[in-house]
This record gives C-alpha cells, structure tokens and sequence, in this order.
C-alpha cells in the first residue's frame, strides 16, 4: 500500500460525501466519541485497537433500534471506489452497522488496496480460509428506485471511514 492509494482511497470518500479521519489506536476513543452520536453500538474490532466503553458491543434488538451510530471494523478498503468490506462473522454481528444512521467503519492503513482485482484477491483467500461472507459497502445507502434519490432505505445514511494510521 502507497501514500498514493491512500491519497486515492480519501478522494473516493470525498466524491462520495463520505467523512474520514486519520488516528492512532491510542486516540481511537477520542474520535469515535468526535464522529458517533450516543447511543452506539458496535463490534468489537479484531486489530487490537479496543472500543470506548459507552459503545455498546452486546446490543439486544431494541439497543439497535434506538442506536444512533454502528462501528465495525473493515477489513480492507478499495481505493478506487472508496469502499469498505465488512467481514462476514459466525456469530452473524456485522450488520449492526446496518441498522443505525451512521456507519463509523474502522479501517488500518495497511489494509487499503488500490482496486477490484486485489480486493477480489483478499476475499478469495478470506473465503478459502473459512470466512463465507463479506459486505461491499460504498457509501450511504441510497436508491432511486421510487423516484427522488433516497438516502438511508436499505441503511445507513451517513457513513465515517476511520483509518488507524500506523
């Protein structure tokens, strides 16, 4: 990964109106208290940077329904479309950052690749070694399906990439 993939990978987020923000796993908490709104829910992200206390990492359906932010980890982000790929888990929680109005993915630097072909590298070898689903996300939710584009149908309305910087 280059200075210039990432530099690709923000000028993605910004065509698509997606906010982003560089930190340290140190300062991970101050950030995410900076862009989620209370309350939030969350998993708990598998790089060893660990979740504030105040994100609620065991929600129960009616946490989610009042959640006003979700923060998942991403495990790879692709550079040219500004996309997040959300992991598939066993216990099945990686859609909480379906259900709350903004998504806070939590992305390493490293883990940025420049495009599709590498991204589809990442997930054959992801797939082969047991993990069997992935979400592609790229952006707010939105349709257009009925007319007027709409944001927040089938998701989140607001997304916020933060890359931990290392």
């Amino acid at each position: 990964m280059s200075t210039g993939t990432v530099a690709t990978f923000e000028d993605s987020l910004e065509r698509l109106e997606v906010g982003w923000t560089h930190t340290s796993s140190d300062e991970l908490g101050d950030v995410l208290r900076e862009v989620c709104d209370d309350p939030a829910v969350g998993v708990p992200l598998p790089f060893g940077a660990p979740l504030p206390e105040w994100v609620n990492t065991n929600p129960t359906p009616a946490d989610l329904r009042e959640a006003k932010a979700g923060v998942t980890a991403a495990g790879i982000g692709i550079a040219d479309y500004g996309s997040v790929v959300v992991q598939g888990t066993p216990d099945g929680v990686e859609p909480v950052s379906l259900f709350c109005d903004r998504h806070v993915a939590v992305l390493r630097q490293s883990d940025i690749v420049s495009g599709m072909p590498e991204a589809f590298e990442w997930l054959g070898e992801e797939f082969r070694t047991g993990h069997s689903s992935a979400i592609i996300a790229t952006g707010p939710s939105a349709t257009a399906d009925m007319g007027a584009l709409v944001k927040g149908a089938h998701g989140p309305k607001d997304v916020h990439v933060v890359i931990l910087d290392e």
